[in-house]
Formats: structure tokens, C-alpha cells, sequence
């Protein structure tokens, strides 16, 4: 087996916008190092570094491949157990290839979330997988979805190149933790990943679980980076976290597209509703999780005439706000999200907010067969 920088070598790391350098090697990060100095609360930092769809690509002709890698998971004191580290998957011209459990790491005690955290360091482990197929293939591993990892180390038995240019059509997607997918059944099971390869596109998943609040930062970072196809899904963490009323949610919506659109006037953008959540629907937050799981609004229906926002009111506003825009912008589009997980499917919600494995992939094949239509927004 032969060492393979990870770093400054064939080796491209995809999907990542920065890469942390640890003491044990480095971290990749979905926004860029300029970000971090503008957030208000940690957990903003923490979901970017949990790499929903991050990927190492390259060319080889090795049979084994070997990766070390350190991840880091939380578990509260009232948990016997971390949280599940999630699952490594590679992929050898395009198909899947291995699959393996990402290896336990640090774990981050806690009391509750928001507490202060209790660091039980771990080491790096290595990930194996065998029986590549002969010949010189394209490879990629993708992290785990929902936990940061750390890259140590690379190794082959055989010569590993750069990976060949990639001509397809750049997506750039932002959401919120159901365009996270923290609980997909593994990184391409996201319903991102899913309709990009329907698509035949690459996906760039800029997606912050809790954290899709219309932060100009984001705005900028998707202004100034390459893409094709831009989509947005806006609205359920701003209802969770009663983060606006009416007044402020409208020119909220219109500075995010208009920061988008100094950089990309001509991309094709779709801006994409909430999905149902039966709990939020005619009720504005915020959120609350009770005692068996499930996510609940603690708002009064009564204070949406006095300008609260419910998930029916963004509905009506986006849909306002993007009708509106057409007029000068044609390559603005909108999709009720309803049409990727309708009020007859709540069942598919796990905690009443995000879907199941198999509906994060329902909700993929749909945006795919919506999107990229011959006569979709995405053509």
C-alpha cells in the first residue's frame, strides 16, 4: 500500500468549500473560512462541517483502498450510546462499490442540547474497502451525511491520478436539515444526491440543518461561487424558530435572491416551499420536541393575523414574492413543496418534521422528475 496525499495531490475534495487543518490531518467545511466570523450561534459552524454531500475523487487502478479517517458525534448524559457516526460510501464509476460504518471517534457529551460540551477525544481509524475492479476506474468516497470527519490518510495498492475534469452541469442547493438529510439511510440516499445523479448533474449541498434563515453570508457565498442551476427551499426553520413576521420575511426573501442574482442574473433559480408538516401548517413556532420525539409549534394560531408566520403564510408569500420577480426575471421558477411531500404522506415524517430514509428518496426521484423536465426548470 502506497501513501496518497490528501492535500496538494490527485486527489480532489468535492462538495466542500473550505478545508479545516486539524491536528490530525483536515476537515472539510461546506462554506467558506470567511463565514465562520459572521455566525451568532456555534451550531451554525457545527452543520457545516458535517459534509452532506462531500466527496474525495480520483483515478486509479489500485484493488484496495484504505482511508483513515477521525469523526466526531454527540450523545447526551441521558443516552446510553453516541449518536449513530453514519456511513462511508464509494462509488467506482458511478456505482456503488462498498458501504461501511464510519468508525467512532471524539464524542461530544452533553447535558441537553445547547449545554456545554464535554470533549472524550478518540483516534483515527481506517475504513478498508477491497475487490476494486481491475483496470483504471474513477472513484469517489462520500462521507457520512451527518457527521464531521476528519481526512488523515489515503492509501493504494495501486497508482492513483486526478480525476478527470467534470463536465456536468454545476447544481448549487440550500435548504434546511431535510436538504441536510441527516437521517438518509447514507450520503447518496440524500434526496439531493438522488436527483442529481436522475439529473445527471453534480450537486454542491449547501444545505445548514436548523440554520436555512436567509443569512446574507450564504447569499454571498452562492453569489460568488461557479454554478448552473441554483435552487433554494425556504421557510421551515424561519417558521421552527419564529425568526420573522410578514413584515420582515418578504424584503428577507428579496435581499437573499437579489445578493444570488449580482452573481448568477441569468442561472436558472427554483425556489422551493416547505414540504407538510401537519404541526406547523396553520400554527407558527417556535418549535418545541416533546417527550416522545415528536417536533411541536408552541405559537398561537390566533397571532398569523397579526403578522406570525405559519407555514401556509410563506406558501403565500413565496409564491407572491416569485410571481412578482418573473416579470423581469424568467429564469426564476417556484415549487410548492408540497409536491415532493404532500399532506397525505405525514405518516413518512419520522418525528412529524423530517421524512424517512425511503421518503428522502421519493422526495429526490420527484424534484428530479419536476426539474429536469423537458419542460422544467432545470432542462
Amino acid at each position: 500500500m502506497r501513501s496518497v496525499p490528501l492535500v496538494g495531490g490527485p486527489v480532489e475534495i468535492r462538495g466542500a468549500l473550505d478545508l479545516v487543518t486539524t491536528p490530525w490531518g483536515v476537515m472539510p467545511r461546506r462554506l467558506p473560512a470567511w463565514t465562520k466570523d459572521q455566525h451568532q450561534d456555534p451550531t451554525e459552524y457545527g452543520v457545516t462541517v458535517m459534509p452532506s454531500g462531500v466527496r474525495l475523487v480520483f483515478r486509479t487502478d489500485a484493488r484496495e483502498v484504505e482511508f483513515d479517517v477521525l469523526t466526531t458525534t454527540g450523545q447526551l448524559d441521558s443516552e446510553p450510546q453516541p449518536q449513530p457516526t453514519g456511513t462511508l460510501e464509494l462509488l467506482v464509476d458511478g456505482a456503488p462499490a462498498g458501504r461501511q460504518q464510519a468508525p467512532l471517534g471524539n464524542v461530544l457529551r452533553m447535558a441537553g442540547p445547547g449545554a456545554e460540551q464535554l470533549l472524550i477525544p478518540g483516534e483515527p481509524a481506517t475504513v478498508r474497502f477491497t475487490g476494486l475492479p481491475t483496470g483504471m476506474k474513477n472513484v469517489e468516497l462520500w462521507l457520512p451525511q451527518q457527521t464531521p470527519t476528519e481526512l488523515v490518510a489515503l492509501r493504494a495498492d495501486g497508482e492513483v491520478l486526478a480525476p478527470l475534469p467534470d463536465s456536468r452541469r454545476r447544481w448549487v442547493h440550500h435548504g434546511s436539515s431535510i436538504s441536510h438529510c441527516l437521517g438518509a439511510d447514507g450520503p447518496t440516499g440524500t434526496w439531493p444526491v438522488v436527483a442529481a445523479s436522475l439529473g445527471g448533474v453534480e450537486v454542491i449541498n449547501l444545505s445548514q440543518a436548523g440554520n436555512a434563515m436567509l443569512d446574507p453570508y450564504v447569499a454571498r457565498t452562492i453569489r460568488d461561487m461557479p454554478a448552473d442551476l441554483i435552487s433554494l427551499k425556504i421557510g421551515i426553520n424561519i417558521v421552527g424558530l419564529a425568526a420573522f413576521r410578514r413584515r420582515t420575511f418578504g424584503p428577507a426573501v428579496h435581499g437573499f435572491l437579489d445578493t444570488i442574482r449580482d452573481g448568477h442574473p441569468h442561472t436558472p433559480l427554483l425556489v422551493i416551499s416547505p414540504l407538510s408538516c401537519p404541526a406547523f401548517e396553520d400554527t407558527p413556532g417556535p418549535a418545541t420536541t416533546g417527550p416522545n420525539g415528536e417536533v411541536t409549534a408552541l405559537g398561537d394560531p390566533a397571532d398569523v393575523a397579526h403578522g406570525a408566520l405559519s407555514l401556509t403564510v410563506v406558501r403565500a408569500e413565496l409564491t407572491r414574492i416569485v410571481t412578482a420577480r418573473r416579470a423581469s426575471d424568467p429564469h426564476l421558477h417556484y415549487l410548492d413543496g408540497r409536491e415532493l411531500l404532500g399532506p397525505d404522506e405525514v405518516d413518512d415524517l419520522a418525528d412529524g418534521l423530517h421524512p424517512t430514509a425511503a421518503a428522502y428518496r421519493r422526495i429526490g426521484e420527484r424534484f428530479a422528475a419536476h426539474a429536469f423536465a423537458s419542460n422544467g426548470p432545470f432542462q
